[in-house]
């Protein structure tokens, strides 16, 4: 039995949702998603609220009804308030910047990384060492800091590259004599 599965999404006042077979659209403030659920689960919408449930009691159908809960209450809260993350960069000399729809990142490389900003995704550094990428869809921003964050990631020793904020690194001892 799906705890995640039995819990209705609530559909909060500026936001449509609209459900055609097993697609389903919200448009809200912040843009329009759309995601196709798998033919396991049914969808319906009563009273603002958005029923998943499986079709049948098969293995794959119980598993799939807590995953596109999940997936629809990620994509009704997209659009209604959004999704961010923040990375932060640590290091001598390294810092970050956005010139027009780039992303430009100094990593201790002996050259630049530019790095194209995708659609429906916004990067902003506040400072040259902290950069918060949000948009509608939790996917597409989580994918996007994980590209960023594969550039450098954070070394065991002096800590030194880009981490998440609030990631805990396990620091390791130096050499000693």
């Amino acid at each position: 039995m799906s705890r995640i599965g039995q819990k209705p999404v609530a559909v909060p006042d500026g936001t449509d949702v609209q459900i055609v077979d097993q697609l389903v659209r919200a448009k809200g403030k912040l843009g329009e998603l759309s995601v196709s659920l798998p033919r396991e689960v049914t969808i319906s919408l009563e009273d603002n609220l958005i029923w998943v449930k499986p079709r049948e009691q098969s293995k794959r159908a119980l598993a799939m009804w807590g995953t596109s809960q999940a997936i629809v209450s990620n994509l009704v809260t997209g659009v209604t308030e959004g999704f961010a993350k923040t990375l932060e960069i640590t290091g001598v000399g390294y810092r970050a910047a956005v010139q027009g729809k780039t992303l430009n990142l100094q990593l201790g490389y002996s050259h630049d990384i530019n790095f194209p900003i995708p659609e429906g995704i916004e990067i902003k550094c506040e400072n040259q060492t902290t950069i918060e990428v949000s948009g509608a869809d939790k996917q597409a921003v989580g994918q996007v800091a994980a590209e960023i964050r594969a550039f450098r990631k954070p070394e065991p020793y002096k800590g030194k590259g880009i981490r998440y904020r609030g990631e805990q690194i396990l620091r390791k001892e130096g050499k000693k004599k």
